[in-house]
């Protein structure tokens, strides 16, 4: 048995992991408590414990560390070219593959996936867990989300043939800015009355914010089960899906890892840039497809971004772990910035 649990744990199978593939599980087995039909608002819920998990962030953070992390240009540029550029033009490439009606429309929701902008949450996490430029984490997942609200509609009126200019930009701005950036003010501006304290229980946060992306992951499946959003496919064209976007997750990881080595990185930069750079947000996609495909085609559009983003958490937690286990060379201890 300790043989078992030594290899599962080298393997990224820690009790977190394990927990990530109880909460898909859960939400097959019994999705009502997520869906909004369920009287307790778990998705509501989910949404405060992001803008918590941003708080005590903010509160780790002196205004001091975190201009010294956003004057790092290279890792910024590195992450949003890789989110807002990458990502589409290796869709595009794979466009003359997807010939039928249906290909066409299997290809634009794959498309919808690569121009959507980076996770917020998770990335934060999993950067945080891995031991990377937390500071920098917080800033590009933030202005990424940012940054998508115009870059995504532009990207998708390239090959739609109606544009978005439908698009409630103020509206998903001031979602964002409530849910991520106030929180993180906040904390920083608190950063010197009780920044110790979050300090001296990070390890308790963690804990929390792990909690928070399980949360996260059981109520997004909870409505893809509850609502048959994998009905639209066969079992098949899912599970090719799902290895087309497992590829994807890895091309773009290791391809950052090897441009992040040619430009010498540090350790920390390296773990943001590839966690950063490489995930895609499910929040952001769920609000836009409303507005870019209203009617039913929305839950095939939904499909691959869902599938990409059970993926990217789990793949991404598993390499996070091993990251955490690697030891820091003494002049590593530091987030080395570099103009």
């Amino acid at each position: 048995m300790n043989k078992v649990v030594e290899i599962a744990r080298k393997s990224g199978l820690d009790g977190f992991m394990l927990a990530l593939l109880s909460m898909i599980l859960l939400a097959w087995l019994w999705p009502f408590p997520g869906m909004k039909e369920s009287p307790v608002p778990l998705s509501e819920i989910s949404t405060y414990a992001v803008s918590l998990i941003f708080f005590f962030y903010g509160l780790r953070l002196s205004p001091e560390k975190l201009r010294a992390g956003l004057v790092n240009w290279k890792l910024h540029t590195m992450v949003h070219l890789s989110t807002f550029v990458l990502f589409p033009l290796i869709a595009l490439a794979f466009r003359p593959f997807f010939k039928s009606e249906e290909g066409e429309t299997l290809w634009l929701a794959i498309f919808f996936l690569t121009a959507l902008p980076s996770t917020v949450s998770s990335s934060v996490v999993m950067v945080s867990i891995a031991r990377g430029n937390i500071p920098a984490a917080i800033f590009n997942a933030s202005i990424s989300s940012l940054l998508g609200v115009f870059i995504t509609p532009l990207w998708l009126g390239l090959v739609m043939e109606s544009g978005a200019e439908h698009f409630d930009l103020l509206s998903v701005v001031g979602k964002l800015s409530l849910q991520v950036l106030l929180p993180v003010s906040a904390g920083i501006m608190l950063n010197k009355r009780w920044g110790h304290f979050a300090e001296t229980n990070k390890k308790y946060i963690r804990y929390f914010d792990q909690s928070s992306i399980l949360l996260i992951v059981y109520t997004s499946f909870c409505e893809s089960f509850g609502e048959n959003l994998f009905s639209a496919l066969g079992l098949k064209d899912i599970v090719f899906l799902g290895i087309g976007m497992l590829a994807l997750f890895f091309g773009i990881y290791f391809l950052l890892i090897f441009i992040s080595d040619l430009l010498d990185f540090s350790r920390e930069d390296k773990i943001t840039t590839v966690f950063c750079g490489s995930k895609k947000s499910l929040v952001q996609g769920a609000v836009m497809a409303k507005v870019l495909f209203p009617g039913p085609q929305a839950g095939v559009m939904l499909l691959p971004i869902m599938i990409y983003h059970a993926l990217q958490l789990i793949a991404a937690s598993i390499l996070a772990q091993r990251l955490a286990q690697e030891p820091l060379q003494p002049e590593e201890d530091r987030i080395i910035v570099k103009n």
